[in-house]
């Protein structure tokens, strides 16, 4: 995901492990997958959370 939209769409760019509850707002299409960096509790980089959906 891009900065503009998680800031458009979460109010934020620097995202954290709470933030992943509301990814709902992410439209998902069939055979599109997704990636956020996620931040510790100082702002820094931390982790990149992956999601999607498949076809099937």
């Amino acid at each position: 995901m891009t900065s503009a939209e998680a800031r458009e769409l979460l109010g934020t760019d620097k995202l954290t492990r709470a933030h992943i509850e509301d990814f709902d707002v992410f439209p998902l299409s069939r055979w599109v997958g997704r990636c956020a960096v996620l931040h510790d509790d100082q702002g820094e980089p931390h982790e990149i959370y992956f999601w999607g959906h498949s076809g099937d």
